[in-house]
């Protein structure tokens, strides 16, 4: 069985989440989804839960949640097939009310390029094409 990755999210409004997501071609599994969260599948692999702040926060064991609108907890990158699909998740996400940066690398496009994704509530993550040929 191939390693599966579930990044944990914490979101205000799970419906506007899932919504935002689907709009970047996640999809929503309903069979592991309910009122507090929503498991947004990129591939076999790779899925988004985004999670209530209550619910997310029966997890940390008396941690406080980040304020990810102005710290980061963590960031994560998943590889796409090319960059043109990086472009359209990102334009995707400014569309529906996120955002989404640069960061100069010193690296040709043709060899590898990335762009940091920032959803609703401030997570970010970070869609990258690599050349490995």
């Amino acid at each position: 069985m191939a390693t599966m990755v579930f990044v944990n999210y914490p979101v205000k409004d799970v419906q506007a989440s899932t919504e935002f997501y689907e709009k970047l071609v996640f999809k929503k599994n309903e069979d592991f989804s309910n009122e507090q969260s929503s498991s947004m599948v990129w591939d076999d692999n790779f899925w988004i839960m985004l999670l209530e702040y209550d619910f997310y926060n029966l997890f940390l064991k008396g941690k406080k949640i980040a304020d990810t609108r102005t710290q980061s907890g963590t960031l994560t990158a998943f590889s796409v097939e090319s960059p043109a699909v990086v472009k359209k998740i990102a334009e995707a996400a400014k569309a529906n009310g996120g955002s989404y940066h640069s960061v100069e690398m010193d690296m040709q496009e043709d060899q590898m390029f990335s762009l940091e994704v920032v959803d609703l509530d401030g997570n970010q993550f970070e869609p990258v094409w690599m050349n490995m040929g």
